[in-house]
């Protein structure tokens, strides 16, 4: 990844705070704590990564020990709340040194005079801690919503064949199981369900290497990468929850972010060549003549309107920020050219990119920058589109239910925005490292991230319940960790 500069400005705005304001609306810390309406004996938290407590870019025993289910358990057995067991991995590292693609987790190392995220070996083979079950929370990174009901995702003979998670497999009660099934056989009297960003993530972050599976009912024919079918999506989470829900118990549903709030998307900038000289753009220009040549001869031949062929010319200008190069697959196809074109404000690239953004390898200037570093705008429009029917589905589900329900959406939307959030005189953004809420993989949160979601969740459940669970203190968590 790109070598992150860290200045001593930047890291002492982590550590001291920046006003008096609180983000702490519906604070009942100094009520008497209550349950409500609701029952928080046998509390079950499923979902994906964000539930386990995933973050830099893997799994290991202090991030789930900060998992928000876990925070918010703590605060429901202060008002009659049973045990929470955790599927704890068996190291602070992460990782799977039999399973390949599974490294451990991302540490800031000074690397040539800069901070850069450095991922760790992994620490460990899988194990499997089924035994010591059950547990209640049933977070499993990398699973998307169908993959919840689906019998077997925990066996360990389906591993090769990408038909089992080896999250699950850890702690699945048997090898025909579902996490649904899981959650149900332990009569939770409340449950949370979290689910659905990597029915659009896997998609984002490949680059839109994956196919909009609108239309298609059937999961089994989807790719790792291709985003899941609305009336799918609905299907299986109205199923998870009435099956819930069938004995009285109650729960939240939270809804899903948009990719344009989090730091994968947003920490490269989507004009990122600047700087240029007047040589180099001469250099460059020239490289490119041909290729513009090409273009101008296929606008006269009528193979491309004006429209098209300003949109793929390329032309770099000193003293701006300049659209990177890059290879849009959805441009039609001119025989002899390349379909390359520069991004605009409205493409995301992705933060990988920044390992081959820069002049020694050309990323982006004389060479085009592959379809797995970009989100264009196309491909945002079908996240963003899918994600909007999802969490129309879940707040449908959530409001026939009388379910309590986080609009987690908008919470990150503001936590990106300029003004960030503040929690007791601390001010938190979705700055990628020192914004304090994003963790090193630009995805998943940091431990002081999962406390704010926390309180969304708290803060949702006593509207809905009229329960009185205390917040957690956001603060007392940890954040990025420097070396």
């Amino acid at each position: 990844m790109k070598k992150i500069l860290i200045s001593t400005v930047a890291v002492s705005a982590l550590l001291f705070t920046t006003g008096c304001k609180t983000d702490f609306d519906q604070d009942v810390s100094s009520i008497t704590v209550s349950k409500g309406d609701a029952n928080f004996t046998k509390y079950v938290a499923l979902g994906n990564s964000l539930t386990s407590g995933f973050r830099d870019n893997a799994l290991y025993s202090d991030g789930q020990v900060e998992s928000y289910p876990n925070m918010i358990a703590a605060q429901m057995m202060l008002a009659g709340g049973g045990a929470f067991k955790q599927p704890l991995m068996p190291n602070n590292v992460g990782g799977f040194t039999n399973l390949p693609g599974f490294l451990g987790k991302l540490n800031l190392q000074v690397v040539n005079g800069a901070l850069s995220p450095v991922a760790s070996p992994a620490a460990a083979a899988l194990d499997n801690v089924a035994s010591s079950g059950p547990y209640q929370n049933l977070g499993v990174p990398g699973a998307k919503s169908f993959h919840l009901g689906a019998a077997g995702y925990g066996n360990a003979a389906g591993l090769s064949a990408g038909l089992a998670n080896p999250y699950y497999v850890r702690f699945a009660t048997s090898a025909t199981s579902s996490i649904i099934a899981d959650a149900i056989s332990q009569s939770p009297t409340f449950f949370s369900l979290w689910i659905g960003n990597n029915d659009v993530l896997s998609y984002s972050t490949s680059g839109g290497v994956g196919t909009d599976q609108k239309g298609n009912l059937n999961p089994a024919t989807y790719g790792a990468n291709d985003i899941t079918d609305p009336t799918v999506f609905a299907s299986v989470i109205n199923s998870y929850v009435t099956a819930l829900t069938a004995n009285g118990a109650k729960g939240v549903l939270a809804n899903i972010p948009n990719v344009t709030s989090i730091p994968y998307f947003t920490r490269v900038p989507a004009m990122p060549i600047a700087g240029l000289t007047d040589a180099q753009v001469s250099q460059l220009n020239g490289g490119y003549a041909q290729y513009n040549g090409g273009l101008a001869q296929a606008k006269a031949l009528g193979v491309l309107t004006d429209a098209e062929y300003q949109k793929r010319l390329i032309k770099f200008t000193a003293g701006i920020a300049n659209g990177a190069v890059i290879a849009d697959k959805d441009l039609s196809t001119i025989p002899g050219l390349p379909k390359y074109r520069q991004t605009t404000s409205k493409d995301l690239i992705l933060l990988t990119a920044s390992a081959v953004l820069n002049p020694t390898v050309g990323g982006g200037t004389s060479l085009a920058l592959e379809d797995k570093y970009v989100l264009t705008e196309k491909e945002t429009s079908n996240v963003i589109t899918a994600t909007n029917a999802y969490n129309a589905t879940l707040k449908s589900i959530a409001d026939a239910k009388g379910l309590a329900f986080v609009d987690a959406n908008t919470k990150m939307m503001e936590l990106s925005g300029a003004s960030g959030i503040q929690y007791d005189g601390v001010k938190y953004s979705a700055t990628f490292v020192t914004g304090g809420t994003f963790s090193l993989d630009g995805v998943h949160l940091t431990g002081r991230g999962y406390a704010l979601i926390a309180n969304e969740f708290i803060k949702a459940i006593n509207r809905t319940y009229k329960s009185t669970l205390p917040q957690v203190n956001v603060n007392s968590y940890s954040g990025v960790k420097f070396p």
